[in-house]
């Protein structure tokens, strides 16, 4: 199992024989790791942690909350494979927005509040943070230093969300476990991980922190709320 996509693409670099599942498997095709999505092929799958056009819709999400945004901020991990094509889909997005994309790295927690300064010197109204293993483990230093800098964010995880991120739309974390360990379970019974075809997610949740929209002086728009899967006050 791997937790990662750079754990994913280092440990298929080192093996072709042993099983390699991974429940956040992003471009598994792009990444050379699996010959498509139906038939993979080689030694790796599992479920993927994303799907298409998701940075546009956290975008959207991000210009409906704060609809005067004419600069958007983008965090990414330099060290992590997907933040260059998450990087990609968004400026793209933004552009057909109308909409300026700044776009910081932060590799460690220590860079962590210099990015976000950063981004509010810059004058992003929104920030948006790709989905990132160690975004994750920072959630809540991101969450008080984003508040301080009154900076509003937005995840792929409804973890960063619950430890203080403003809003996340994104995969369910704990449903793509247990679906990777029906892979698991499969290739022990003497399945070959190229013949189990890669999953997409299933369960896709858009949460919101009231307590930080209102720390923020933001006030979230009924039109989003009412879509809303889990609503923390």
């Amino acid at each position: 199992m791997s937790g990662t996509t750079a754990g994913v693409l280092a440990a298929s670099k080192l093996t072709n024989a042993v099983p390699i599942v991974s429940e956040v498997l992003t471009d598994p095709v792009g990444f050379g790791v699996a010959a498509s999505h139906a038939r993979p092929g080689g030694n790796v799958t599992g479920v993927l942690v994303t799907v298409e056009d998701m940075p546009a819709k956290l975008l959207e999400l991000g210009l409906e909350v704060v609809p005067d945004a004419r600069k958007i901020g983008l965090l990414v991990n330099p060290g992590n494979p997907i933040g260059r094509l998450f990087r990609r889909d968004l400026e793209a997005a933004a552009r057909a927005r109308g909409v300026e994309a700044i776009v910081v790295e932060a590799g460690s927690r220590d860079e962590l509040l210099g990015a976000l300064q950063r981004l509010a010197r810059e004058n992003a109204k929104i920030v948006i943070l790709a989905q990132d293993t160690m975004f994750l483990n920072e959630r809540k230093r991101i969450a008080l230093f984003a508040v301080a800098q009154h900076l509003p964010t937005l995840f792929g995880f409804s973890e960063n969300v619950e430890d203080g991120g403003l809003l996340s739309y994104g995969t369910d974390l704990r449903d793509n476990w247990r679906h990777a360990a029906n892979f698991v379970d499969k290739i022990l019974k003497g399945a070959r991980p190229g013949d189990l075809p890669l999953e997409f997610p299933t369960k896709l949740e858009l949460t919101i922190n009231l307590a930080t929209a209102k720390a923020l002086d933001l006030v979230i728009p009924t039109s989003v709320l009412t879509r809303a899967d889990e609503v923390i006050e």
